[in-house]
């Protein structure tokens, strides 16, 4: 299953330019971090230091979670544009088969973003400020949070694939449910249950940088803490596949 998927993916020039790029954009962002001054004082060098150094890269690079989601709609909706699924189907693999392909292309690509900020990570950890290397375990959580909060993006991802198959309103419809259309409904929602909206839910597991001092200014957050919304994150991410799955065998390939 994963061969066959590989066999589509390697070759695949756009998917690797997009990759590229999401390198790219992240290690820029970290670059340049260190020049942001913030009160008349420049972060410099301290923007690099270890422990803290992970939850940073990861809030970060939860911006770039679309990338990945862009790269696993191009290729759900190519397999319909291509009638590849259908083909396959023809021969005998499963709509499960189908199904749990794209799964297993969403964990590589959810692996290559967690491999990517330790990457970064490390980089710039070690030509900034090499004398906090010995703490850089003490937080390497924060990147596998990442990484479920990636996976969790490239589901909705893959859910918007599967629901709308073609590439162009797939592309509008995930940048609009995850930037638009849910926030605006949490505006509507009570904070007891707004917490709970699944792209809120994956935003939880990489808090913005300072959380708690945002927090003394404006008052207490209503996200959950990271290690709550990993459950819940992890539910969302089977549901999205689950649905994925209901959709592909009740609809005409």
């Amino acid at each position: 299953m994963l061969r066959a998927e590989l066999r589509k993916i390697l070759p695949y020039r756009t998917v690797w330019v997009i990759l590229g790029l999401y390198v790219l954009l992240l290690a820029g962002f970290v670059s340049v971090g260190g020049s942001v001054t913030v009160n008349g004082q420049q972060f410099g060098n301290t923007l690099y230091s270890f422990p803290e150094l992970w939850s940073r890269l990861a809030y970060m690079a939860s911006y770039f979670n679309l990338l990945l989601g862009i790269v696993l709609i191009i290729l759900i909706t190519d397999e319909f544009q291509f009638r590849t699924f259908r083909q396959q189907v023809i021969d005998g693999r499963s709509v499960a088969g189908l199904v749990q392909g794209k799964l297993a292309v969403s964990g590589l690509l959810a692996g290559f973003g967690v491999v990517g900020v330790l990457a970064v990570g490390l980089f710039f950890g070690l030509t900034r400020s090499p004398e906090t290397i010995g703490r850089a375990p003490e937080t390497i959580g924060a990147v596998l949070l990442y990484g479920i909060q990636a996976l969790g993006y490239l589901s909705v991802a893959g859910l918007v694939g599967f629901l709308l198959r073609k590439g162009g309103p797939a592309f509008l419809g995930f940048f609009l449910y995850a930037w638009v259309v849910e926030p605006l409904l949490r505006l509507t929602t009570p904070d007891e249950i707004d917490r709970y909206f699944p792209v809120k839910i994956f935003d939880s597991l990489t808090p913005t940088p300072g959380q708690e001092l945002l927090s003394t200014l404006t008052g207490p957050s209503t996200a959950l803490l990271p290690t709550q919304a990993a459950p819940l994150a992890v539910f969302y991410i089977g549901l999205c596949w689950l649905l994925s799955y209901l959709l592909l065998r009740s609809r005409d390939l």
